[in-house]
């Protein structure tokens, strides 16, 4: 990593202009972030996925201020070159522009992220420009399916796909990137319209479930890994299966605990000096 300068949000926005496709994960903790960063991917969410990946609740919505800068710290202490996005989560940025400044100053502060991100389109592009221009906290929009109004969207459905919806999309896209927003991720529309706002908007697209003509692609870092296995989106593809690597990991170290063949005394174990040994026994010897 010597060498490597820390990517900024001009950085990014820079890669759309040269062709360079971006990587986007996300991380939640210091040891998988330290990995996302020696990997040199370009960006890391700390997303309020962390809610479902992490913490066990059905859905992102009581994810908070706190949960999101408590983690962000974690990632912050490993990441030297990666972008680190900290993601505001529901009812941190809806009620006013003040609130949703507020809350992107403590999780730079505090959390040391270097940019926020929020979900919506035109109805929060008040909060987006009073965070940019009055904060001068870079920020990621992120339109198309949005976890935090499931209840609204009735599901996770694919976005945008008449052409009513679609054209709303891309007035989101134009309103957030007049706005200020650096960048936006589209997640779960359909293909085409992921092309068309890529090319409608000057700034970086990075897609989840938008096709492959989106500036750039994130994936939830356990999905790619394969530790979701109960919950896997179509535009999800698994690099490797550490489920299975990890049970059968564990199911070895029960079997040779149970079996004494772990610890064993030459690799596992630590010994004492013969002399000491000798000592120690006839001590125990002399005592009554």
């Amino acid at each position: 990593m010597a060498g490597k300068a820390k990517l900024s949000a001009v950085a990014v926005k820079k890669m759309k202009q040269d062709g360079r496709k971006i990587s986007m994960t996300t991380a939640y903790d210091y040891p998988t972030a330290l990995l996302v960063d020696q990997a040199e991917i370009d960006i890391l969410l700390v997303g309020d996925s962390v809610g479902t990946v992490m913490l066990g609740y059905e859905n992102t919505v009581p994810v908070t201020v706190e949960d999101i800068i408590h983690h962000c710290k974690a990632v912050a202490r490993a990441v030297k070159r990666t972008l680190i996005v900290g993601d505001m989560p529901f009812m941190s940025f809806n009620v006013a522009p003040d609130e949703a400044m507020r809350n992107a100053g403590r999780i730079i502060k505090q959390g040391g992220a270097d940019v926020v991100k929020l979900e919506g389109g035109e109805e929060v592009a008040d909060c987006v420009e009073a965070i940019v221009r009055r904060c001068g906290i870079p920020v990621m929009g992120h339109i198309g399916l949005t976890p935090q109004r499931i209840s609204e969207l009735g599901g996770f459905k694919v976005q945008g796909k008449s052409a009513a919806d679609a054209r709303n999309l891309l007035s989101d896209a134009l309103a957030l990137q007049e706005a200020g927003a650096f960048g936006l991720v589209l997640e779960c529309v359909p293909h085409e319209l992921g092309k068309l706002v890529t090319e409608r908007v000057s700034i970086p697209t990075i897609g989840i479930g938008a096709g492959p003509d989106c500036d750039g692609q994130v994936l939830v870092l356990h999905d790619l890994l394969g530790l979701t296995p109960n919950f896997s989106p179509k535009f999800v593809k698994k690099y490797a299966d550490l489920e299975q690597t990890i049970l059968q990991s564990l199911a070895q170290y029960k079997s040779e605990i149970a079996a004494g063949t772990f610890p064993d005394r030459e690799q596992h174990s630590f010994s004492m000096p013969s002399a000491a040994l000798e000592e120690l026994s006839a001590s125990e010897e002399s005592c009554p």
